[in-house]
């Protein structure tokens, strides 16, 4: 009797840790249900909508932010680079390339938990698109990390994994067809002193 208790206990927490643990793994992934990924980056579209799936509005539960309806705008983040290597904020990197139409953008980068990083200088650690200096093309490169840089340069400070955010504002990408075909720049790593 208290072998078979034993066991029906065992059965019962690998069952609940077991599925806890993989409901944890789905919603910190950038990857899975509900996402769209174009390179680097990985959005969803859906978050802030009544058909955002289960895991989408437990990632706004759990994280506490404001999601974007679709008519708002939509956020992408990245947290590797263009070869697959995750980002890490004492690397340096370039943002380059194109970007999708949109009537306004901003860029920041975040720690694994979301919560955005300090620049560690009396500069903020974001960058927008009325302040970013263009290509002749009209495509942008901006240099990310701890060390100035010409030209745009995202200050990013810490160490460890990092996340980059990239949220776009009043575009037509944010709608269910604006998705196909779209171009977002290439995240390329410069050096790393990790």
């Amino acid at each position: 009797m208290l072998k078979q208790s034993i066991l029906i206990v065992l059965a019962l927490a690998v069952a609940v840790g077991g599925g806890a643990a993989s409901v944890g793994m789905v919603l910190n992934s950038q990857e899975g249900i509900g996402a769209v990924s174009v390179g680097p980056w990985t959005a969803f579209p859906d978050i802030g909508t009544p058909e955002a799936d289960p895991y989408s509005k437990a990632r706004v539960a759990r994280d506490g932010v404001l999601a974007l309806g679709r008519a708002e705008g939509l956020s992408f983040i990245a947290d590797r680079d263009s070869t697959g290597v995750s980002l890490k904020s004492e690397c340096s990197y370039r943002i380059e390339g194109s970007l999708p139409v949109a009537r306004f953008w901003t860029l920041y980068a975040t720690d694994r938990g979301h919560i955005a990083l300090k620049s560690g200088i009396r500069r903020d650690a974001t960058l927008h698109s009325l302040e970013v200096l263009r290509q002749p093309d009209n495509s942008i490169s901006v240099s990310v990390g701890t060390r100035p840089e010409p030209g745009n340069w995202l200050a990013v400070g810490g160490v460890g994994a990092m996340n980059l955010v990239l949220t776009f504002y009043d575009t037509p990408i944010a709608s269910s067809t604006g998705l196909s075909g779209i171009e977002m720049p290439r995240i390329v790593r410069v050096q790393c002193n990790a």
